[in-house]
């Protein structure tokens, strides 16, 4: 866990609680990277969240909007897609917590790397917390960033596609054999 994210866990009311120590990681990680406008959150929504698990911390630069992308019809889907199957009750982090992991789609690299995770693993128990149906519909052990951009073209009703950000990820070729 980096300082940024230690420095919020220890504004938090409850720093063991799960939530709480995947937004402290999450949040943290674009602190340290000095770009708070990856987590796809506005001023307000940040705001909200600092105050609902880290009263008292501040964070210098609050994010400014989310630049509009050619890709916002995949992430307003995924948005819905996680929204529709988030089993926790709070819906303010529900939300929260899926437009991070739909920006983290428009990056290049591995889904654990764009959200500042430590590895696949960290997604896995992530994804199982809040998403358990979709986690257990992965029976193929897809990487998920592919794995989710597959389930949004499941509920269009159209051909699997990539993420966005898959084909800038080195490891396209593995994951996308037939696109080589």
């Amino acid at each position: 866990m980096n300082a940024a994210a230690r420095a919020l866990l220890a504004h938090s009311i409850d720093a063991d609680a799960p939530d709480t120590v995947l937004f402290a990681r999450l949040v943290g990680a674009r602190v340290e990277a000095d770009d708070l406008l990856l987590l796809g959150l506005d001023g307000d929504a940040l705001a909200a969240l600092i105050g609902r698990h880290f009263p008292g911390a501040t964070v210098d630069r609050p994010p400014g909007a989310m630049r509009s992308s050619p890709h916002w019809t995949f992430v307003r889907d995924l948005h819905g897609l996680l929204m529709w199957h988030d089993r926790t009750k709070d819906r303010a982090d529900a939300h929260c917590l899926a437009t991070i992991i739909s920006a983290a789609s428009l990056r290049p690299d591995h889904l654990w790397r764009d959200l500042g995770l430590d590895g696949r693993d960290d997604v896995t128990t992530m994804l199982d917390r809040h998403y358990p149906d979709l986690v257990a519909r992965n029976t193929a052990n897809l990487r998920w960033k592919k794995f989710l951009a597959q389930e949004v073209a499941r509920a269009r009703g159209v051909a699997p596609t990539c993420a966005p950000g898959c084909p800038g990820c080195e490891d396209f070729g593995l994951c996308y054999q037939e696109n080589r």
